[in-house]
């Protein structure tokens, strides 16, 4: 029987070596910036300084010259193609939080419950949209005058008589007035101004000054009122005049014509279907204030509106 020989080798046999893939990886690396480069994808930023190849870098313990992938891991990969911004050359970036616009139009926020800001005015205030206030009734009395004959023949017409009333009709001056110049014509038939009425009556100048102090600030409503302010030698503000004789509503409710000057008599007995100025007594001041009153209110409301969109001018 031949012998059996056993050759066994008891020495320590070497484990594989790892497979160096630390290489290869950098390699792909290099290939996949040369590709890039190519492209002009990368910035100047990226890219590596003018003759200078890729440093390696350190291995485990800080020794330069490792090797590469003793720790598992190859590389870094760029996380993104695109540079980030710099805040030097950009200026300071800002931190932005949603809800409130900035200038570029982005949006940003002062917090959860604040609200935007209003836009400012020139003055710096928060601009709202223009109103305008209706007068109220308090702010608002109509007028009527008498007037007799001064001058040569009594053509001039001066003030005799002077009747203001409230917005309910409530009197607030009526006086007989006497005149500068000495009186022709009374012209009762018109006025209901007697000789009796002068004897005393208040001067004038006295009478301007009471009559103009309840004007002033207020709304005045009048009938062909420019004829009581030429006998008072006086100029209320237009957007403060109030005349019913020239107003196109008040003669499209009538019926009349808008264009025509109607009396405050046919006016007072078409749209209010009362009388006035009846009889050979004369006019009464405080009627004929009353009467137009009335007929303001009558398109109290549509007045003020076209007033609104179309304001007097003086």
């Amino acid at each position: 029987m031949a012998d059996l020989l056993l050759n066994v080798n008891f020495a320590p046999s070497e484990r594989p070596k790892k497979k160096e893939t630390g290489n290869r990886k950098h390699e792909s690396f290099l290939r996949r910036r040369r590709a890039l480069e190519q492209r002009g994808v990368l910035k100047q930023k990226q890219l590596p300084p003018p003759g200078k190849g890729p440093q390696k870098q350190p291995g485990p313990g800080g020794r330069r010259g490792g090797r590469p992938g003793a720790s598992g891991r190859g590389p870094k990969k760029p996380n993104s193609v695109q540079p980030k911004p710099c805040p030097k050359a950009n200026g300071p970036v800002a931190t932005r939080r949603p809800g409130v616009a900035t200038q570029n139009g982005s949006t940003g926020s002062q917090g959860p419950d604040l609200p935007p800001n209003p836009k400012p005015t020139a003055r710096g205030g928060a601009k709202g949209p223009p109103a305008s206030i209706p007068p109220r009734p308090s702010k608002l009395v109509a007028i009527d005058c008498e007037m007799v004959g001064t001058g040569p023949g009594g053509r001039t017409s001066d003030l005799a008589r002077c009747s203001i009333v409230g917005y309910q009709g409530d009197v607030m001056y009526d006086q007989y007035i006497r005149p500068v110049a000495p009186i022709v014509d009374y012209r009762t038939r018109w006025s209901g101004i007697r000789r009796q009425h002068m004897v005393n009556a208040v001067p004038f100048g006295k009478a301007q000054r009471e009559i103009l102090r309840i004007l002033s600030g207020k709304v005045v409503v009048g009938h062909a009122i420019h004829n009581d302010f030429k006998a008072l030698k006086y100029f209320h503000p237009k957007a403060l005049t109030r005349d019913t004789s020239k107003i196109p509503l008040l003669n499209r409710r009538g019926g009349f014509p808008e264009n025509v000057s109607i009396s405050l008599k046919r006016l007072t007995k078409e749209l209010l279907h009362k009388d006035i100025q009846v009889g050979k007594s004369g006019h009464s001041s405080v009627e004929d204030a009353r009467a137009t009153m009335e007929l303001y209110k009558v398109v109290e409301a549509e007045w003020e509106q076209h007033l609104l969109l179309n304001p007097e001018k003086e």
